[in-house]
């Protein structure tokens, strides 16, 4: 099994993991100047249709495209029907652009104990994935699942993170070995000081790896909801990066940044929600307008919040099925411009 995918086709897949599904939705995101007809014409899939066979010859192919840097496409499971969801990330010129550091080409390995429990947590985590029990608890900081053999594995990890933390601090900043990152990415979460190791998760937010970005954006919102039930602990955790990220090209970053950001900014901090305004509204409009709506949930609320709208209005307006309504109005507020 290869040990970056954590949860791997649970929560979200490359076309790489696709099985054949069909593809219910296509969303843009990143398209502001382009015509999505173009991008579309040189897509050559469409809802109703097989998934890519190549991904990196669609993204060739879209990257001819005037006025495109660069794309990137991502699948994700599923819609209420059971198929994929294909996500197609532009960056125009001139536009945002998330930045990553060059890979590290340190020789620092994590102790060997950890792997092996690391590989069995993830197949833990596929079956868990298969029978429904997904569930976790994040209150303790770190994650504890409902399926009792996934949470065995995770509670090895308590013990790791707090046996091994500087081991983990030295692979995660500077191993070669992207898979040992990220397992240091996550295995960290679980160290019993959290504040000491957030420095070290933020620093690996710009990590060139997906997952390593990934699981440290996991670890860092258990943290986050930890903070909040015991602000006493005073957990620093600084919004710029993830916010930063809901500029990136990927999926994934945008999707785990957003939903992070919706706990580091339950408390609606001015300062937090002033940087959203100024570094990330149009890429929160476009999200919030995604036709899956699980995954547009958490831009949504983050765009509320810029706005100024209360928790009560947002919820009822969700229900209403009034989302473009906020969205228009939260655009037209701040910018004096109606979203498209």
């Amino acid at each position: 099994m290869h040990l970056r995918l954590i949860f791997t086709c649970l929560i979200t897949a490359v076309l790489a993991c696709a099985q054949g599904p069909r593809i219910g939705t296509i969303d843009f995101y990143g398209l502001r100047k382009v015509p999505e007809s173009k991008v579309r014409k040189a897509l050559e899939v469409s809802e109703g249709g097989a998934l890519p066979s190549s991904k990196g010859e669609v993204e060739e192919r879209i990257e001819q495209v005037p006025g495109v840097v660069e794309t990137h496409l991502e699948a994700t499971c599923c819609d209420d029907a059971g198929k994929a969801i294909l996500y197609i990330g532009i960056e125009e010129k001139g536009a945002a652009h998330y930045n990553y550091r060059p890979p590290p080409t340190g020789d620092a390995i994590l102790p060997a104990e950890i792997v092996p429990v690391y590989t069995r947590f993830l197949g833990a985590v596929a079956v868990a994935g298969r029978t429904g029990r997904v569930a976790e608890d994040l209150t303790q900081g770190h994650s504890l699942m409902s399926d009792p053999d996934v949470r065995a594995l995770q509670e090895q990890f308590v013990v790791f993170a707090a046996k091994y933390t500087g081991d983990l601090r030295k692979v995660l900043r500077t191993g070669a070995n992207e898979e040992q990152r990220a397992m240091a990415a996550y295995v960290i979460g679980y160290a019993p000081n959290k504040d000491r190791v957030v420095p070290d998760l933020q620093y690996a937010l710009q990590d060139p790896d997906d997952t390593v970005r990934n699981n440290a954006m996991r670890s860092l919102t258990a943290f986050a909801v930890l903070q909040r039930k015991q602000p006493d602990l005073e957990i620093k955790i600084s919004p710029t990066w993830f916010i930063e990220m809901l500029n990136s090209i990927i999926w994934g970053d945008r999707n785990n940044a957003a939903v992070a950001l919706v706990t580091l900014t339950d408390t609606r901090d001015e300062k937090v929600l002033q940087q959203l305004r100024e570094r990330a509204l149009p890429a929160l409009a476009e999200m919030a307008a995604w036709k899956h709506l699980p995954h547009a949930l958490p831009a949504y609320i983050l765009l509320g919040r810029a706005g100024g709208m209360k928790e009560e209005e947002l919820q009822d307006a969700w229900s209403k099925g009034q989302r473009n309504t906020v969205i228009n109005t939260v655009i037209k507020k701040l910018t004096g411009a109606a979203a498209k």
